[in-house]
């Protein structure tokens, strides 16, 4: 029997899995607190020792410590090409801190140093269209003091021109196929592999997270990246669309994973469509640092809200170590929760502009949950958080009609991420166990 041991190096805990290469059962798992302030090895490696794997077994690690990857996005239109970068940001595991639309002034270079991004993604511009703005903006980056690596992926016809400009100054550039390439047609996958590949080569060792090389080798993906790259595999491998809701101290994620058919598999209704694959995420919603988030949202979207789970969203955005020790606050922390998953998915779901259609989730066949409110929750609470997703019919977004609802308790989307490209099969079985 082979083994893997897959690690996630968070901000606040790190957490393994390992898993048998040949059937992909969990065989152990493991959690131990991040060791940021001095070295995050000495945590991982507490987690591989717990874990109890010979001295063969692949170490495959994802991270979003020190913040993760921050990305800011340089576009053309910001309905067009601005927009698909934006998602591209999104689906590489990115949080997308600033996007610019239109060509940069002195201004809006002074925002982007502001917003303090990792990377920068420079797009604009269709394959054989127009190349002005991205030229222009390429050689304001190459000339500001902005010293952050650039992805650059616009209009086809211009890259070797850009490419050039941005060097002249000795910008790290790293060039990517359009995310745009025909006006309806989204193609992130290239500048994703890009943003991974800066990330892994220029974020991870810049972040002084370790005071080796060794950590910045290690990694493979940062731990969005991987967990979406995880949602992709569960729903190849069941054959259903799949939404995942995962809700964390400081922000909610969602993804989701569409299977083409029939007549979508064609048709092109938007000039800068979502991808099959999507992440959004929403930074004033999470059960911690941005509770008191929750609950503004929560009046703009006019959902009910208990009198108690006020001064309890207050008292734990205080205290971001509390833990429920009451059934009176457990009930305020489940509502908290419930209200963060359904204003993410409506925000996920819902046309980013009007007359755009909503994201097509009404055949999704599976909704998952994560994050440590539903693990740690009662079963029977956790499903009730995520039955209000599929009851939100008052939501502006196709609730599913069809799906089944469960909570990755194992929390082994991460791991089926690290595992797709080497060891497909035992990644898919993996995510199966999901649905058991």
């Amino acid at each position: 029997m082979s083994d893997a041991i897959c690690v996630d190096v968070g901000s606040t805990f790190t957490k393994g899995l390992r898993v048998d290469l040949d059937s992909g059962a969990v065989l152990g798992s493991a959690a131990r607190p991040t060791t940021v302030a001095s070295d995050v090895l000495t945590g991982l490696y507490a987690v591989v020792a717990d874990l109890g794997a010979s001295a063969a077994a692949p170490l495959l690690v994802c991270s979003s410590a020190g913040g993760g990857l921050r990305l800011a996005v340089v576009g053309y239109e910001e309905s067009v090409t601005a927009l698909a970068g934006y998602r591209a940001g999104l689906s590489a595991g990115a949080r997308v801190v600033h996007v610019n639309a239109g060509r940069l002034t002195g201004p809006d270079v002074a925002a982007l140093r502001a917003a303090r991004p990792d990377v920068i993604l420079l797009v604009g511009g269709t394959d054989g269209g127009n190349a002005d703005v991205l030229r222009h903006n390429a050689s304001r980056l190459a000339n500001a003091r902005v010293a952050m690596p650039v992805v650059l992926a616009g209009n086809a016809d211009a890259r070797v021109e850009c490419v050039e400009i941005l060097t002249r100054t000795r910008r790290t550039v790293v060039p990517a196929d359009n995310v745009l390439p025909r006006i309806g047609e989204i193609a992130p996958e290239s500048a994703r592999a890009a943003i991974r590949s800066v990330f892994l080569t220029h974020v991870i060792g810049g972040k002084k997270l370790s005071r080796g090389p060794e950590f910045a080798g290690l990694v493979r993906r940062a731990t969005p990246d991987a967990v979406l790259q995880g949602v992709e595999v569960l729903a190849a491998a069941t054959g259903r669309d799949a939404l995942v809701v995962d809700i964390g101290g400081a922000t909610t994620d969602v993804y989701s994973a569409l299977i083409p058919s029939g007549e979508d598999v064609e048709i092109v209704r938007d000039v800068s469509p979502t991808p099959r694959v999507a992440r959004t995420v929403e930074a004033d919603l999470g059960m911690r640092w941005s509770a008191g988030g929750v609950l503004d949202a929560a009046e703009r979207e006019r959902l009910p809200v208990t009198d108690d789970l006020r001064p309890y969203a207050e008292s734990v955005a205080a205290d971001i170590a509390h833990l429920p020790t009451s059934p009176a606050e457990w009930k305020c922390e489940l509502e908290l929760a419930r209200l963060a998953a359904v204003i993410a998915v409506r925000r996920h779901a819902r046309p980013v502009r009007p007359g755009q259609a909503p994201r097509a989730l009404r055949d999704v066949g599976l909704v998952m949950g994560s994050g440590g409110v539903l693990r740690h929750a009662d079963p029977a609470a956790a499903r009730e958080v995520l039955g209000a997703l599929l009851t939100d019919h008052g939501g502006g977004w196709p609730v599913p009609d069809r799906a089944v609802a469960g909570v990755d308790t194992a929390y082994v989307l991460f791991a089926a991420g690290l595992l797709a490209q080497d060891h497909p099969q035992a990644a898919a079985a993996l995510t199966c166990s999901l649905t058991h």
